[in-house]
């Protein structure tokens, strides 16, 4: 056939590209190299419109063990001769499609980045958008993702251990499901996903290729359409037991000393693994594409090299050590195939039944080499006009503050998220301590260790749509200060910074404050950036998602048993509340969902403010000054005194500060914020190690028995305000 700009452009190849492309070669390109091109220069493969702010992100650290974008994952030092492998990712497309197998094959796909790596992956974590819940649509989707994380999860067994729900009317055509993995790995056993070596065999191990997920890296480079269902083919399908052979048998190759480099077939598949690998080691690759394992017949070379069929890897060994890699997946019970061998003249040379059917330079198509990289027109969106234009003064304060903390209490974005995570398997492995006693984070032992890790998501993306450069901060400093109210110190970031179409000036100012944002707070808490995913054209017919930068962090905690809970331990502790509250109601879960009002600033945030908190909460956490530690967010001090008390069924007799609004003190999201509980035999200490510091402090009351006393008002029975808490969510859905 004849290969034209109209050709490229129905692989989502622009004229420019198609230009670019036959530049490169030094001729057009025939239809197996162009759709090679359309996988490798699609947004989600090469990061062409975000590449270049990526980079301005702090991306070193003294415990980072490699660069960030260097491998499949990030790599930190924790100690003890190990190291905590980590990565977020998102697979929203997908799961708007066909949820289940959308977010379950986001499971797989994001446990293979860690394990590729040589580390055994021991925690996952979300962090999921859905739109409203009393919509059908929304409880399809909602129940569709959920069942596949927890399918693939359980099945893979590796625990669910945290993660965060929104819904928020924008994501009611593309829904977000960012799924997040975290591994440990011994110094020194890591896997690098490089080809070096002449003649050294290229191995195919894993799943049989099939026509599932074919373009799934360009379908995730596009916006959602009514037309969208028409793309089934692009969701993968996934199998978590094959998935935990293979993981077995990838941990067991390594050991033999065979291996020189590994990686997993994920986004645009075979050519993807091919072309990063060979560039990666400054090598090329010849390929016999009909030695791939297949479960379709009459596969075309095309087919073979987009496919991205689950649960497969590719392996470069070393000469002569073959036999070694083959019985360890016949033992496994998993295909392996020597599909080709490694060159040094940096082509890809793909071969069918003989025929050289591409052949392409490996530098070319990846990240980092020839791919494009752009930086797009910027323009601040219209809407902010309103959000300027919001005047607090113009919201009469509340006057009923009990009817309005049960509706806050019932909001699906407040309320217990039981009915999904009890989807979940949380202890298997039984490496996870914060299940019966939760914390801010979810904490993990880091076995074989002594160590624990303190994981965490986190982002509110309405403060993003109401602030891009702050809401990211805030993003960063929650996900922070939930790590050091745990008890541990963070360690770095991931991130998957979800936006809409980074064609649109508007959509691209927001992704570029966001970035500035992110970064200048990672800075601040010494928490670089080791790597993540972008997925722009998160966007449908009736407009862009709010923009949602999540971060996700891991903190490391030196001695398990210096771990912090979030709930109230003894009646007579003393409730303290540590920073300063605001006349702020601004973006809040109030104000947004009780009061209806979409248009206002981000909440009351200083990085230096937050900075000095979280150091001084360390500090009273190291010195055993604290019973409890939980942070102020979604819900304002209402809710997080409400959490405090849920887990031991405690409850409060607190009392409101002169000078403050009702509803901005009860439930304002200032932020910088945590509410802490402290035996009144240490009051005193207390005291004394807060006069030192610039972090104001207040006592709001002490725990009591089972009743919610509230500015001498009784509110009932602890149990009656849990019981409206847990069943919110599952009333909705019923």
């Amino acid at each position: 056939m004849e290969i034209t700009a109209a050709t490229a452009a129905q692989l989502r190849i622009t004229e420019e590209e198609f230009e670019l492309i036959i530049k490169k070669l030094g001729r057009t390109p025939n239809f197996t190299e162009l759709c090679a091109f359309s996988g490798m220069w699609s947004e989600h493969c090469s990061y062409k419109n975000s590449i270049k702010w990526l980079k301005t992100l702090p991306r070193d650290g003294e415990k980072m063990l490699v660069k960030a974008g260097d491998e499949n994952a990030g790599l930190m030092n924790i100690g003890d001769g190990y190291g905590v492998v980590f990565k977020i990712e998102s697979h929203n497309h997908p799961s708007a499609i066909e949820p289940f197998q959308g977010a379950a094959t986001g499971v797989g796909g994001i446990n293979r980045d860690i394990f590729t790596m040589g580390a055994h992956p021991i925690a996952s974590l979300n962090s999921l958008r859905f739109g409203n819940l009393k919509e059908a649509k929304t409880q399809h989707l909602l129940a569709g993702v959920v069942h596949g994380i927890g399918h693939y999860g359980n099945c893979f067994g590796v625990p669910t251990v945290g993660g965060e729900i929104y819904f928020e009317n924008c994501y009611h055509t593309n829904p977000l499901v960012n799924a997040m993995s975290v591994g440990i790995v011994k110094n020194g056993e890591t896997v690098s996903a490089t080809a070096t070596g002449k003649g050294n065999p290229v191995f195919f191990v894993g799943s049989a290729t099939g026509k599932d997920g074919i373009g799934g890296a360009s379908f995730a480079s596009a916006e959602i359409t009514a037309e969208s269902t028409e793309e089934l083919p692009a969701v993968q399908v996934g199998d978590p037991f094959q998935e935990k052979k293979l993981l077995e048998a990838c941990l067991e190759v390594i050991q033999t000393g065979a291996v020189v480099g590994m990686q997993d077939m994920g986004a645009a598949g075979i050519i993807c693994s091919t072309a990063e690998m060979s560039a990666k080691g400054k090598a090329g690759m010849r390929i016999d594409l009909d030695k791939v394992p297949t479960r379709q017949a009459g596969m075309k070379a095309w087919e073979l090299l987009l496919s991205e069929s689950q649960e497969r890897m590719l392996l470069v060994v070393e000469k002569g050590k073959e036999k070694a890699v083959l019985d360890v997946f016949e033992k496994w019970d998993l295909p392996c195939s020597n599909i080709g061998e490694v060159t040094d003249d940096g082509m890809l040379q793909f071969f069918m039944h003989g025929d050289l059917v591409a052949l392409l330079p490996a530098d070319e198509l990846v990240l980092g080499g020839g791919a494009p990289q752009y930086s797009r027109d910027v323009k601040k969106p219209q809407y902010l006009q309103k959000i300027q234009a919001f005047n607090v003064s113009l919201i009469p304060d509340l006057q009923d503050v009990k009817q309005t903390a049960e509706k806050i209490i019932s909001l699906p974005n407040i309320a217990s998220k039981k009915w999904v995570y009890e989807q979940y398997d949380s202890m298997v492995g039984a490496g996870t301590v914060s299940t019966n006693h939760p914390s801010d984070a979810a904490i993990v032992l880091a076995k074989p260790t002594n160590k624990a890790l303190a994981l965490t998501t986190d982002c509110n993306s309405r403060y993003v749509f109401a602030d891009p450069y702050k809401g990211a901060m805030i993003a960063v400093a929650e996900a922070a200060r939930n790590i050091v109210c745990s008890g541990a110190e963070p360690l770095g970031v991931t991130n998957c910074l979800n936006f809409g179409n980074p064609y649109d000036p508007e959509v691209y100012w927001q992704f570029t404050e966001a970035i500035k944002g992110m970064g200048n707070a990672c800075r601040k808490f010494n928490t670089p950036v080791t790597g993540g995913n972008v997925s722009f054209y998160n966007q449908s017919p009736d407009g862009p998602v709010y923009p949602t930068p999540t971060i996700g962090m891991v903190g490391l905690l030196e001695d398990v048993n210096n771990k912090m809970t979030l709930d109230f331990k003894n009646e007579g502790d003393l409730i303290y509340l540590i920073g300063a509250s605001q006349n702020d109601i601004s973006s809040s879960e109030y104000l947004h969902k009780i009061l209806g009002v979409e248009f206002s600033p981000c909440p009351y945030f200083d990085l230096q403010e937050e900075f000095e908190l979280q150091q001084t909460t360390a500090v009273l956490i190291k010195n055993k000054l604290v019973q409890s530690a939980h942070d102020v967010s979604e819900g304002g001090l209402w809710v997080t005194i409400m959490e405090s008390c849920f887990n031991r069924a405690l409850g409060c007799n607190v009392t409101m500060q002169d000078g403050f609004r009702k509803d901005a003190f009860w439930f304002g999201e200032a932020q910088s914020r945590v509410v802490v509980s402290v035996s009144p035999a240490l009051e005193k200490e207390f005291k004394t190690a807060m006069q030192k510091t610039t972090v104001a402090f207040s006592l709001l009351g002490n725990v009591i028995g089972e009743n919610i006393i509230i500015a001498g008002e009784n509110w009932g029975s602890v149990n009656e305000w849990k019981l409206k808490y847990d069943t919110a969510i599952e009333k909705e859905l019923s």
